[in-house]
């Protein structure tokens, strides 16, 4: 049964609950997954050790567990920054201190990097503009150091291929992406050539958004995507190669969880803000 919105802005239930995710307070963990596709959410989940609540509602799907001691959780967007926008700021009403990880698709923008590979992205490009409701366009939309260095960590020890760098996140797939679809003329026919000549190494659709929102609040946020696209040769991933990708991309966003986790711990004891090499290893 649909439950009375308090008010037109904050639009939350009495008791906090949100109005997209359907989640009150102490339903959502500190540690949070982002997943596009809601059928990925089902798939992380079963990573988890112990389910506490799943919920849905729209194409948000959500499950909040364990991995080990830790509570985790694991949301689905959608498609788009818009969704990631909902998602954000409707995390940060009934969260304290919110980390987010998403963990994506891409398609790559350098010949060399193949599909099947996983890109960590350090900051994005904002070829979209639901950020530029909150900033001006010289904001910078920056990963957080701690969720970079955790999502490398976790690369390493899985053994998983991977590159570091700049995204373009694009407000959609077919013309903002530079493909050129007969019947709809393009007006930057060499947007994928151009990119490629500044060293930006994937194209993907929510991160500037959510590093956006994420810098403003003081929040963490990252992204680790699978390559499904090689754009340079015009290949994309085969069914066998993306399930593998997919289970990748996963294991690495669960994996720097508990990086993660093992970071904040290690700054609590230290009653330190910022975690820093020569503090510990993780």
């Amino acid at each position: 049964m649909f439950e009375e919105i308090m008010e037109a802005e904050i639009v939350s239930t009495k008791e906090g609950r949100q109005y997209h995710i359907n989640l009150a307070p102490g339903e959502l963990a500190e540690y949070i997954i982002l997943d596009g596709d809601p059928a990925r959410s089902h798939k992380t989940a079963k990573f988890f050790d112990k389910v506490l609540l799943k919920r849905e509602n729209r194409e948000f799907i959500t499950y909040t567990g364990l991995i080990g001691n830790i509570k985790v959780s694991v949301i689905s967007t959608g498609i788009g920054t818009d969704n990631v926008e909902i998602v954000v700021i409707e995390a940060s009403q009934i969260v304290k201190n919110p980390t987010f990880i998403r963990v994506g698709s891409c398609g790559s923008l350098q010949e060399h990097i193949n599909c099947g590979d996983l890109i960590i992205s350090t900051g994005a490009v904002r070829f979209e503009n639901t950020s530029l409701y909150f900033v001006s366009e010289g904001y910078p939309a920056i990963a957080s150091h701690e969720v970079v260095i955790a999502l490398i960590e976790a690369a390493e020890r899985l053994g998983y291929p991977y590159h570091v760098g700049l995204t373009v996140t694009a407000s959609g797939f077919y013309g903002a992406q530079g493909r050129k679809i007969p019947g709809f003329p393009l007006r930057y026919s060499n947007l994928v050539e151009d990119l490629a000549k500044l060293n930006i190494l994937n194209f993907e659709m929510e991160s500037s958004t959510l590093f956006t929102l994420a810098n403003v609040r003081g929040f963490r946020a990252g992204t680790v995507c699978a390559v499904y696209a090689n754009r340079p040769k015009n290949e994309f991933i085969k069914p066998k190669e993306k399930e593998e990708a997919e289970e990748n991309r996963i294991k690495t966003g669960i994996e720097a969880v508990k990086m993660l986790a093992r970071i904040d711990k290690v700054k609590r004891e230290k009653r330190k803000k910022w975690w820093y090499p020569s503090i510990s290893s993780i």
